[in-house]
């Protein structure tokens, strides 16, 4: 079984960064963080589309 949180499948949407991982229960995950210093903004998602949905939507406060 592959380790949980070992990041793949990796794109950038302007300053999210969005990869699939595994879980601890062997699952497959989606996550959505911006990279921009201070933001704070992630997500989790059960299907790749969401994530994606999520970095494409996400304007920063900063």
């Amino acid at each position: 079984m592959p380790r949980p949180n070992r990041f793949y499948d990796l794109i950038l949407i302007g300053p999210v960064k969005v990869a699939s991982y595994k879980d601890g229960r062997g699952r497959t995950k989606h996550t959505a963080a911006c990279t921009a210093p201070n933001c704070g903004f992630s997500t989790e998602h059960g299907n790749r589309s969401a994530a994606e949905l999520a970095a494409r939507t996400h304007r920063c406060t900063v």
